[in-house]
């Protein structure tokens, strides 16, 4: 994805991928007696328990979409992008409200991409030929570090382009891409087994992006169940997975000397975007409408 601004950002073309692991420590207790009377002994320091689960982690922010069929995302949580977008030649217009984002009544977000214009939206490239959403959480939620995690079954076909991705806060001062780019999850629909995790930033953006990609064993597609994508980002490493298996970590050693600039508060992005330099248009064999649905978006931490 690439950006312009937070109410309104930019995909690029690029490479994107995922991670997940969290790492949590069982506490160690130890005794320090002093003063032991002549001839006493001192008990044996117990030794942990390995048995004790690990303490939870700290929910940071959590939307498992919860809520009537038809309504609206929780507005306290999620902003709603509008507007077309030249940067990556993208051909889809963002609507507002529920017309292309909206709760399933079963526990799920769905983004509806669909062939359609229905208010003469204008695009970069004259009347608008689709319709589709983007949300954020700029002016709602940013975090530095945590796990990131959504669960989700993406859309399938030539020129679709779901992704789940992360902005530094500071894009509105800085721009893209001084602020920096997570691509957590991004799939191309003429790859319908492969999803790309990727870093961007001054000068390793757009098509120069700094990651790999995940392919689903057997000739499987994503399109066909839910699967979990996510990424474990800490200082200085960021490690993505799909479903629990780890497929890549990147640390500043990765960027042939360029700046790291990932060690900041960033804000979370979700859309469905219709054609583009990277995924290509839609052609006959694409049919719609398309959706991406969300079982949920969670952000935990050890703190």
């Amino acid at each position: 994805m690439t950006v312009s601004s937070p109410h309104h950002a930019v995909r690029r073309p690029a490479k994107r991928r995922r991670a997940t692991l969290y790492a949590l420590s069982l506490l160690c207790c130890s005794v320090v007696m002093t003063g032991l009377p002549v001839g006493a002994t001192a008990a044996p320091a117990p030794h942990p328990d390995v048995s004790a689960p690990p303490a939870p982690a700290a929910v940071a922010f959590a939307d498992e979409f919860d809520g009537p069929a038809g309504s609206a995302v929780d507005g306290a949580k999620w902003q709603t992008e509008t507007g077309d977008n030249v940067d990556n030649h993208e051909r889809q217009y963002y609507t507002s409200g529920n017309d292309n984002a909206a709760l399933d009544g079963q526990g799920n977000l769905v983004i509806t991409a669909r062939k359609e214009n229905p208010a003469d939206y204008q695009c970069w490239y004259g009347t608008c030929e689709y319709t589709s959403s983007r949300l954020n959480t700029a002016g709602t939620f940013t975090r530095t570090y945590g796990h990131v995690e959504a669960r989700m079954k993406i859309p399938r076909g030539q020129g679709i382009w779901p992704a789940f991705w992360m902005l530094g806060a500071d894009i509105g001062s800085v721009g893209w891409p001084n602020s920096g780019e997570i691509d957590i999850m991004e799939n191309v629909g003429f790859e319908p087994g492969t999803v790309h995790g990727t870093l961007h930033g001054p000068g390793y953006s757009g098509s120069g992006g700094i990651g790999a990609g995940y392919t689903l064993p057997g000739g499987a597609a994503f399109a066909d169940d839910f699967h979990t994508f996510a990424v474990d980002w800490a200082p200085d490493s960021v490690t993505w997975s799909v479903d629990g298996t780890v497929y890549q970590r990147r640390t500043p050693a990765d960027l042939n000397g360029n700046a790291w600039v990932f060690d900041k508060p960033f804000f979370l992005i979700l859309n469905l975007a219709v054609g583009g330099y990277w995924p290509g248009d839609p052609d006959g064999s694409t049919s719609f409408p398309q959706q991406l649905v969300v079982d949920y978006v969670r952000v935990t931490t050890n703190d």
